[in-house]
């Protein structure tokens, strides 16, 4: 199995990326493949909404999206992890997000889904915020759930932590690290 893991934290080593190192820890210890990108050190630039691939489901922007296109059609679980900024996922995140905008014309337009392997395609969203309102999960959410259903990701799990703020809080957190564990196990099942 194939699994490609996003990191969309600015932050390194912070409370995301915690959280995602902790969720493939069962991912690699039953062997199976991880393919990883830490958005923040890619230069995806934002889609530009040319229109450049309604007719293809192509982006023509020739950048580090190229091979993320690549790693999503390939992949049996996809892992997006983010902090919650403003109610929603990381500007890296969205960034990603939006660019596959060229998998919505394939999908919507073009009629073609990522067709799903052996293993089906299921999906994870873990997100953490310094904020206690439970909008940021919620926003978050919606987001991620557009984005898994157009990269053909009919279903998802999401974990998500609040009132998380400083670098390394979350390991204060009482259920955190265990939570996340079994949710990474949970989607290799």
């Amino acid at each position: 199995m194939k699994v490609v893991a996003f990191y969309g934290s600015p932050r390194v080593k912070g409370n995301t990326d915690l959280l995602l190192e902790e969720a493939l820890k069962p991912i690699a210890e039953a062997g199976h493949e991880i393919v990883s990108f830490k958005l923040n050190l890619m230069n995806i630039r934002p889609c530009q909404d040319c229109g450049g691939c309604m007719m293809t489901g192509v982006c023509v922007m020739d950048d580090p999206m190229t091979d993320i296109y690549h790693a999503i059609r390939e992949a049996d679980r996809i892992i997006l992890a983010s902090p919650i900024f403003f109610f929603s996922v990381s500007a890296q995140s969205k960034a990603m997000i939006d660019r596959c905008q060229a998998f919505w014309c394939e999908k919507y337009l073009l009629k073609k889904t990522v067709p799903a392997g052996p293993h089906g395609r299921k999906g994870l969203l873990i997100v953490v915020g310094g904020m206690k309102k439970e909008d940021g999960i919620h926003c978050s959410e919606t987001t991620a759930k557009a984005f898994f259903r157009t990269i053909s990701v009919p279903e998802h799990a999401t974990v998500g932590f609040l009132g998380v703020d400083a670098k390394g809080d979350i390991l204060k957190h009482p259920t955190a690290m265990q939570d996340v564990y079994e949710a990474g196990r949970r989607l290799i099942l």
